[in-house]
């Protein structure tokens, strides 16, 4: 007889390798591909790791460190690694539904800890290491945290942080913390637990650019089943070496660095440094043999002022995802490699939702169609009704798998985002006759000057054209003539100064570049605002432009300063 677990593996492969098999065929995929189904009960670390690493001596996860220390661990050494965890921490105390958070760096042990406290039930709570005490003494209290996992450098953060939680510390023995070095590896797993599809598997802090962070709660399928999506978007296929650049703690970590590589049976590789370094990361991506890099619009924007001369290796796909990817970037990585990057775009909240799949057409600007069995529709905010024009949504009456169970704790913002029968994103596009999606923002970064809409997206994408421009941010600036006009917080790249010169430069190149309602009118060099996670944080710039004190010491330089930029 076959058990549940055999049968949630071979009904969770058949969906994947429809995908796989569709991998370049859009319509194909978009008609055919339905999310498996699956038993009552299901366990993504039982019901497929396991029964995919057991015996697979294939590479699973690569670690280069800066040092040149270089480790490669297969599936089936992960396995038994997370089993022997997962049995040392069910002897401990541990169990289904008990929250863990997991603070630890791209290291072997962050990958085992994560399938360990799956393989018991338990909900990982992923965690970034640059926290302090004040931020961790909320989150273990809002999440009612029951076990932290950390390093041992890390374990003085925990001193100012109170609970009665467990506490694993991996490196040196600490006192009052057990030592994950006495967790040994083992062949058999613990006993499966009975886990409802909707019971929880992740809780998530999003990065809060414009409030506290909320906590994203997903369930044993939204993100272990739902990845699917975001695979299919990737181009991953089994053999492959995936590297992304995300941080741990951060969903597009688990996106991108354990869920969808394992998903397709690719192998995750990191690349460890202190600090982003492109010609360092171009040569391990050539040497180490790379197939698909993903990285956010910021670090291809870096690397594009690297050489790209030696040329991509063993690349096949590049994408870029955090945040929207501007044409000029795909059009020099293109010209270097002859690789189009491929944008998309998703939520903590979600899986890939929307993305350039791998082998169509990329329209500049756009970034994609909405992915296989990702119900996406767009509403226009006035009428509450799809729209080619609006907010981007997922349909509920459709079950978006890939959604989140609920807002924990906040039913006024879970009310709000799920209004109407649909689940609302809070971004703004267009959608073509075709089906492409463009991004116009979010619908809090939307402004409008002289009566007119201003996406900032749109003219971000023109400023870092010119090459003075490493990073642009834009936000409306109060005016008296015409209430706002738009302006540019510029970040320079290398060589350039911060000068009259290469602020007229700069407005000039957006003068003859933009539509006159929409040109930048003035521009102001600054080191812009970001989230731990990287993103750039224009609430911040925009509160900067309402303090008369802050704007009294700014140096801007205004279009009507410069007699060539008049009429």
């Amino acid at each position: 007889m076959v058990s549940t677990a055999q049968a949630n593996y071979q009904a969770y492969k058949s969906a994947r390798d429809l995908l796989l098999d569709l991998r370049t065929d859009y319509a194909a995929a978009w008609e055919k591909f339905a999310w498996p189904t699956l038993g009552e009960t299901f366990s993504w670390a039982h019901d497929w790791f396991d029964l995919m690493a057991t015996d697979n001596d294939r590479p699973a996860l690569h670690i280069v460190e800066e040092t040149g220390a270089d480790n490669t661990y297969s599936f089936d050494d992960l396995r038994r690694r997370s089993n022997g965890l997962a049995i040392f921490l069910a002897a401990a105390g541990l169990g289904k539904g008990d929250r863990v958070a997991i603070m630890l760096g791209n290291q072997v042990e962050l990958w085992v800890s994560m399938l360990a406290v799956m393989k018991l039930g338990a909900v990982v709570m992923p965690t970034t290491t640059a926290l302090g005490p004040v931020d961790l003494a909320d989150r273990v209290a809002r999440g009612k945290v029951r076990a932290v996992i950390a390093n041992s450098t890390d374990a003085a953060k925990f001193e100012q942080v109170p609970g009665d939680y467990l506490r694993l510390c991996v490196g040196e023995r600490t006192e009052g913390w057990l030592s994950y070095g006495d967790a040994e590896p083992a062949a058999e797993p613990p006993a499966r637990p009975e886990l409802l599809q909707t019971d929880p598997l992740l809780l998530y802090f999003t990065s809060g650019t414009t409030s506290k962070p909320k906590m994203v709660e997903h369930t044993q399928v939204s993100y272990p089943v739902g990845h699917m999506s975001t695979m299919y978007w990737l181009g991953v296929q089994p053999g492959d070496v995936h590297l992304n650049i995300s941080s741990p703690g951060w969903a597009k970590h688990a996106w991108s660095c354990f869920f969808a590589p394992w998903i397709a049976e690719a192998c995750v590789f990191i690349y460890n440094y202190a600090r982003f370094d492109a010609p360092a990361l171009l040569e391990q991506l050539r040497t180490q043999h790379v197939s698909t890099f993903c990285a956010p619009p910021t670090a291809w924007r870096m690397l594009i002022q690297a050489d790209l001369s030696d040329g991509p290796g063993a690349l096949r796909e590049g994408i870029a995802a955090g945040e929207p990817l501007n044409p000029e970037v795909i059009e020099q990585v293109r010209n270097a490699w002859g690789i189009t990057l491929r944008d998309g775009f998703g939520q903590t909240e979600t899986t890939a939702q929307v993305g350039n799949s791998p082998g169509n057409e990329v329209k500049a600007g756009s970034m994609g169609r909405p992915l296989p069995g990702t119900p996406v529709v767009l509403v226009d905010p006035a009428t509450g009704r799809p729209a080619d024009s609006g907010e981007i949504c997922l349909d509920l009456s459709r079950h978006p798998v890939n959604l989140m169970r609920c807002y924990l704790d906040d039913a006024q913002r879970e009310a709000e985002a799920m209004a109407g029968g649909y689940y609302h994103t809070g971004d703004l596009a267009d959608q073509d006759a075709e089906g492409y999606i463009t991004y116009v923002g979010r619908t809090d970064d939307v402004f409008k000057a002289s009566d007119y809409k201003v996406s900032p997206f749109e003219l971000e994408s023109v400023l870092i054209e010119h090459p003075a421009v490493a990073e642009a941010a834009v936000v409306p600036a109060p005016d008296e003539m015409r209430l706002a006009v738009p302006k540019a917080y510029v970040t320079l790249a290398a060589g350039w100064t911060a000068d009259e010169q290469t602020a007229l430069a700069i407005l000039k190149h957006c003068r003859e570049n933009l539509a006159p309602y929409l040109r930048v009118r003035r521009v102001e060099f600054f080191e812009l605002p970001k989230t731990i996670s990287g993103k750039i944080r224009r609430v911040e710039l925009r509160a900067r432009e309402q303090d008369a004190r802050a704007m009294s010491t700014a140096r801007e330089w205004r279009d009507e300063q410069f007699p060539e930029l008049r009429g």
